[in-house]
């Protein structure tokens, strides 16, 4: 290895700190997200009490990304990541305090997870850009696959240990893990990382607004990335109706329930590490936009048809395989155009767009979702006639299974419309 590559190898000690001390302290933050889940069960018995914590969480990330990561663009990216964190950590702190005085309300929970919802959306810009910064070009694609190597580690072991940790020791031992992470990726940030000053944070001062809407300018400006977006955006529908399905079909199954739901779904964790290697180790493509369509069409494609017609457990596992081990794939080629095309004075403003842009359809397929399940398809098959049951099953959950062949067809004609605007924009670098 010469002097130069040797040089690049070295900048990456910075975001090899960075990430995994973030992903430590992303794993704490979601052990504590968990185990109040589950107290918060045990305290209501409902489900819907539960929901609204994700909601309460969720809301400030689709309204306020946008002024957020004008937000994160017009101040120092260092300071903006750790003063979030900071913060966040005293929401965790105040659940503590409230806990263990026996004064901790479901009402408390909700303000608590909207501040720190809040928090993230702010944090979350200035984090991508601070990678940016301190990643060499070159490495783009690797450092991706790891982020979302790591992200996928987290889906997979957060219920695992947080049920385990609230179960034998409570929910203050749980709240002290997310604490002691914080720490570390606290003091890993603010001691070991240098993340460089972009000119323009020091030789302008717009407003907020005013960046806000530089973002959405600079989306409009490259449809390329807009389309992308946007696509992003239907496939997020699609999925999140697809979450909202699942325990609707595995559950009631006669060949279901919650254990096999369990292992039905760990089973996407583990083709999305899967698909983190791969994306890791994978030659840049020659076509980025290319690959993030056909990695979507062939999940969309695959999953909700295999389900659909499916009544084995195994086939399910396979299904959720198929679904989601390309993924990662398509995650870290989007990130990566975008980081190689958008400026980075702008990438915090851009990225907060793409986060509202790509996400509000996310609350707005697990209704869709749900309501087609309850009030459409199961009344449906209870007169459908011999061809749908044959098809589709018999009894509770048939009807689940018919809404995945819809979605089925919605995802495929998707992708297919989608297509047919991409394949003007071949991405090429």
């Amino acid at each position: 290895m010469n002097k130069k590559e040797n040089k690049k190898e070295n900048k990456l000690k910075e975001f090899y700190i960075l990430w995994s001390t973030q992903s430590l302290s992303q794993l704490g933050s979601a052990i504590t997200a968990f185990a109040l889940t589950l107290w918060l069960y045990e305290k209501t018995g409902s489900a819907f009490s539960t929901a609204a914590l994700r909601i309460c969480t969720y809301a400030p990330y689709v309204v306020m990304s946008i002024f957020a990561g004008a937000i994160s663009d017009k101040f120092d990216k260092k300071k903006t990541m750790l003063i979030c964190d900071l913060l966040a950590a005293l929401t965790t702190i105040a659940v503590f305090v409230l806990y263990k005085i026996d004064m901790l309300s479901v009402w408390h929970l909700y303000l608590i997870n909207a501040i720190s919802g809040l928090m993230n959306t702010v944090q979350q810009p200035a984090s991508e850009v601070a990678y940016t910064m301190i990643v060499p070009k070159e490495y783009y694609q690797k450092t991706e696959g790891l982020q979302s190597l790591s992200r996928s580690l987290v889906t997979i072991g957060n219920p695992v240990i947080a049920s385990a940790v609230y179960g034998f020791a409570g929910l203050d031992a749980a709240i002290a893990i997310d604490l002691v992470t914080f720490v570390i990726a606290f003091a890993a940030l603010a001691l070991f990382i240098r993340i460089p000053k972009i000119m323009s944070e020091e030789e302008e001062n717009p407003g907020v607004l005013s960046l806000a809407k530089e973002g959405l300018v600079y989306l409009k400006q490259n449809p390329m990335i807009l389309y992308v977006i946007l696509f992003m955006s239907g496939v997020n529908f699609v999925a999140s109706a697809f979450d909202a399905i699942l325990p609707a079909f595995i559950i009631p199954n006669p060949r279901g329930g919650n254990y096999i739901l369990g292992i039905v779904t760990s089973c996407s964790g583990i083709a999305m590490i899967i698909g983190s290697l791969l994306a890791t180790v994978m030659s840049k493509p020659k076509d980025r936009v290319k690959v993030i369509y056909f990695s979507m069409l062939f999940s969309l494609g695959t999953e909700n048809f295999l389900l659909a017609f499916s009544r084995s457990p195994i086939l399910w596992c396979i299904a959720q395989i198929l679904g989601w081990i390309f993924v990662p794939v398509m995650s870290s080629n989007q990130n990566v155009i975008m980081r190689n095309n958008i400026p980075a004075r702008l990438q915090g403003r851009v990225y907060a767009c793409r986060n509202t842009l790509q996400f509000f359809t996310i609350p707005l397929g697990l209704m869709f979702g749900g309501f087609m399940v309850d009030e459409v398809c199961e009344p449906l098959m209870k007169n459908g006639g011999r061809i749908l049951a044959f098809l589709f099953g018999n009894g509770k959950g048939s009807g689940a299974a018919l809404m995945l062949f819809i979605l089925g067809v919605m995802g495929t004609v998707m992708c297919l419309a989608f297509g047919h605007k991409l394949k003007k924009y071949k991405y090429v670098e």
